[in-house]
């Protein structure tokens, strides 16, 4: 399960990667080299815009969910290993104090007395 989840983590972080350097900038910074400029604008339409802010916020909070599951997941494994590391310690601390108590020898006759 834990396989499944962070793979599926790793798909979505680079969709949104690849959707979030695709849309426009909105800074003054290197705007006019940017890459919309240098395929005429094409991407750079209202409707275009609006599909891509709307794409990358499902894909934000599909990441966010799938952190959560993730973290779920790890806490519940961590949790069963812990568990069985702690029967194990106590298995093995009963064994050691039944190895170390001293039997009783009953006693026979009046040899013993």
């Amino acid at each position: 399960m834990f396989s499944i989840l962070l793979v599926l983590l790793i798909i979505d972080a680079i969709l949104m990667i690849g959707l979030i350097l695709l849309q426009k900038s909105e800074g003054s910074g290197m705007s006019g080299s940017s890459a919309a400029s240098m395929f005429g604008g094409a991407l750079t339409g209202a409707a275009a815009g609006n599909f891509l802010t709307r794409a990358t916020a499902w894909l934000a909070t599909i990441f966010f969910v799938l952190c959560a599951a993730l973290a779920l997941v790890s806490a519940k494994s961590n949790m069963a290993v812990q568990q069985s590391g702690l029967r194990q310690e106590i298995i093995l601390q009963e064994n050691a104090a039944s190895a170390e108590a001293p039997t009783e020898v009953p006693a026979e006759g009046p040899a013993a007395q």
